[in-house]
């Protein structure tokens, strides 16, 4: 079962230097349980993408085209009112820094309380959800009492998860929700939202520019470029048949153990999205690029079952 479904959305920021193609195009659909995750290098549209599907793109960004159906209603359509309901209740977000989430001068029970309250929770049964979320994912009580800055950042990110799933959404998306943890913490992290996905029928949109987080832990992953998506496949098919050469260059570009080869990195820098190159996106740091690829746009095709690429030659390089 689809629970969000995104269709042909464009995402533009307006700036004084000129109008930023931050998101060209993208369409997917994440089933119920499903983890998704889109990869890509900073810049790349990803995370502009997850705000877009809370429609919360900050100014001066704005939605210029698609649709983002949760559960079959278009939320691009819905009065700002109906669209703050929900939030938090139906989708929600897991942000980089929980500081984004979390109030420094309030105490963990009094902000995480009031969120429940705004959306329609008694007041009597406030502090007894808090307590149950908190100990969910791995907090004692004492925590409610506590203000952010007296909580590690694991601690933190615990909290901003507990909100996030407090009211039991369909969707959360969850961006780079590990980022300046250390590696233990990550996996403390990525293990609770894979069980949050189990335990609650979470759906999870994870957004990442580790593809090898996104390998291990995802059922399916997008490899996002310049705004546009490169790859989409199941995990498993993509790691046995990667067929774009941006996917293959940001595998070949992980660490990896007991290995006597150092990792490649990709040559050259993404793309001004002000004045993104004609063509294909990638042919500037593509070693592959023929005259096709300098004059002519590839389409994100099907290249085996439930497999796209938007490459001119999708296996025949690689």
């Amino acid at each position: 079962m689809e629970v969000l479904i995104v269709n042909d959305l464009w995402v533009k920021y307006y700036t004084m230097s000129g109008v930023v193609e931050a998101v060209s195009g993208v369409s997917f659909r994440l089933r119920e349980k499903e983890m998704l995750a889109i990869v890509g290098e900073s810049g790349s549209g990803k995370s502009t993408l997850g705000f877009s599907i809370l429609n919360m793109v900050p100014k001066p960004g704005k939605i210029v085209n698609g649709q983002i159906l949760l559960e079959g209603t278009d939320i691009l359509k819905l009065h700002p009112h109906e669209i703050r309901k929900i939030r938090g209740s139906k989708i929600s977000m897991i942000f980089q820094d929980p500081f984004t989430t979390l109030d420094p001068l309030r105490k963990i029970v009094d902000q995480f309380g009031e969120f429940l309250v705004e959306h329609g929770v008694e007041k009597s049964k406030v502090n007894t959800i808090v307590r149950e979320y908190l100990e969910a994912v791995g907090l004692p009580e004492r925590i409610m009492y506590s203000y952010p800055h007296q909580l590690s950042g694991g601690q933190k990110q615990r909290v901003s998860i507990a909100m996030a799933i407090a009211l039991n959404p369909r969707v959360v998306v969850a961006d780079e929700p590990t980022t300046a943890l250390d590696v233990v913490v990550q996996k403390q992290i990525m293990d609770l939202i894979d069980a949050i996905k189990e335990k609650y029928g979470t759906s999870i949109i994870l957004i990442t520019h580790d593809l090898a987080l996104a390998l291990e832990r995802a059922n399916s992953v997008m490899v996002m470029y310049g705004g546009y998506i490169m790859e989409y496949a199941d995990k498993t098919e993509l790691y046995d048949n990667m067929k774009h050469p941006y996917t293959k260059a940001l595998f070949e570009a992980l660490p990896r153990v007991m290995c006597k080869t150092l990792p490649k990195s990709l040559p050259g820098n993404p793309p001004d999205l002000r004045r993104p190159p004609p063509g294909c996106i990638f042919h500037p740091r593509c070693e592959f690029a023929t005259e096709k690829c300098r004059i002519e746009k590839p389409r994100l095709r099907e290249v085996s079952k439930n497999h796209l690429v938007a490459c001119h030659y999708a296996g025949e390089i690689l």
